[in-house]
């Protein structure tokens, strides 16, 4: 086989590959689309659930679902933030950068359960802190933080150098070039990964099961130390129902809410990396 014959087979080979890819993607949404749909409706949003889920709503569950992530996101950007800068300005040997690389890769490699029996032993059963939303916020911070870290590292390290150079021929220290030139250039890279890496998290079940969630008869908390109610744990609850016509409707509501939810933060993260791209092309 020569090489022209070789390229034709790699490239139908790479088609057939996304064409698959891309059927499964239809065939899932299609399926939740058009179960869920019909179970959508200003009541299911506004209401909220009850007998263990199976009638009423999913308010809290959406309410729930957003507080833990937006305080996930709250704890993981800024320590992101600051470890990407680390890594791209003062971290400058490659033993360093690689050792870097295997606790990154490595923290992101962690399977999600771990995480959430790491939460369990060290906040539950040693600290005492009980089932609490803000340790899942905590657990779901520390999940995110490859995703961020890499994403803003990748943004900050591809500014052209002349940036910097300019930046320190104009007599700004190292912490003024930082804050006044690489932050506002790279930040859009923060924000990507922030928005992937809560795509990730608000559909995550198995961190915060056992330490953040309850699966019923819980509306908004009042307090650090106090569960919350979220759509993964709901639509695992109601998956346990699947003989209820109703509960099972209710459970296709809630996935295509939970998919609604994901999409929007996968959107936006290819928005501002396709604007920053244009931007930067221009």
């Amino acid at each position: 086989m020569n090489r022209a014959s070789k390229n034709i087979l790699f490239t139908r080979i790479t088609q057939l590959s996304v064409t698959l890819c891309f059927i499964v993607l239809i065939f899932l949404f299609g399926v939740i689309f058009w179960n869920g749909v019909p179970a959508i409706s200003f009541e299911f949003i506004t209401t909220k659930a009850s007998n263990f889920g199976s009638e009423g709503g999913v308010l809290y569950q959406l309410l729930g679902s957003v507080l833990i992530v937006f305080v996930a996101a709250c704890l993981s950007l800024p320590v992101s933030i600051g470890a990407a800068i680390y890594k791209s300005e003062y971290l400058k040997s490659s033993r360093g950068q690689n050792f870097s690389d295997i606790l990154i890769f490595g923290l992101n490699g962690i399977p999600s359960v771990v995480f959430g029996i790491f939460g369990l032993i060290l906040f539950v059963n040693i600290f005492g802190f009980g089932i609490s939303w803000f340790v899942g916020s905590v657990i779901l911070a520390i999940m995110m933080l490859p995703t961020i870290i890499l994403s803003t590292f990748q943004s900050i390290n591809n500014i052209p150098t002349i940036y910097r150079e300019s930046a320190l021929a104009l007599g700004l220290d190292k912490w003024q070039t930082i804050t006044k030139v690489l932050l506002p250039q790279g930040f859009s890279g923060a924000v990507t990964g922030l928005l992937i890496g809560l795509a990730r998290a608000i559909g995550e079940t198995a961190p915060i099961m056992f330490i953040a969630t309850a699966f019923s008869g819980v509306e908004l908390p009042t307090g650090l130390r106090e569960p919350v109610s979220t759509l993964p744990t709901h639509i695992l609850a109601l998956a346990q129902q699947a003989t209820d016509p109703v509960a099972l409707q209710n459970a296709w509501g809630s996935s295509f809410i939970l998919i609604i939810l994901v999409m929007l933060f996968s959107i936006s993260a290819l928005f501002i990396r396709v604007r920053k791209n244009k931007f930067s092309l221009s």
